[in-house]
């Protein structure tokens, strides 16, 4: 991903930040991750982060996705014999997003998803995140989840987040994002 299209989507957070009346700080105005994921293709797979704090305890962060953006298929498996994995609890802000979960499937699911990403997606019992819908999800468990057609604005609540660790289900999948810098011309 090339610096310029990391700046591009930050300033388009920004406005969906704005959009939900969400205020960040200086330093959290700076410091928007954005996820592609290693697959270059921000618009269909990606993700946009606001991390709050992230300590030995716990973890609150601003999940920005885009109109049809879907965060892949993961999970996050036990660290430890005393840490099971990530829990976390997502609650929408603003928008509406799909999360997809173990479960029984969903007969008509309302994500849509390119043929390329498919196949790497196995779970497809579908929770709607509407504004103050909340839902939480056990360690180790498969899930995944796309943004509506507006976008959306999900606030996580999780025990201590160590993105290193979570397993996608998609092999092609780079968690940490690797950042080109422009050309000069």
């Amino acid at each position: 991903m090339k610096r310029s299209e990391v700046q591009n989507a930050q300033q388009r957070a920004l406005k969906f930040l704005e959009k939900a009346g969400i205020v960040l700080n200086k330093r959290e105005r700076s410091n928007i991750e954005v996820a592609d994921f290693g697959l270059n293709d921000l618009e269909n797979i990606g993700l946009e982060l606001v991390v709050y704090e992230n300590n030995d305890r716990y973890c609150a962060k601003e999940l920005i996705l885009f109109p049809g953006q879907t965060c892949p298929e993961h999970r996050h498996p036990p660290l430890s014999a005393d840490n099971p994995g990530k829990m976390e609890t997502f609650r929408c802000r603003w928008g509406k997003a799909y999360l997809y979960v173990e479960g029984v499937p969903t007969a008509a699911p309302k994500a849509r998803v390119a043929d390329t990403y498919k196949e790497y997606l196995t779970v497809w019992h579908e929770i709607p995140l509407n504004p103050g819908d909340q839902y939480t999800i056990s360690a180790d468990t498969l899930h995944w989840f796309q943004a509506g057609p507006e976008g959306a604005i999900v606030s996580e609540f999780s025990s201590t987040s160590d993105d290193t660790s979570d397993i996608f289900t998609d092999p092609r999948i780079k968690r940490i994002p690797e950042i080109e810098e422009n050309e000069e011309r």
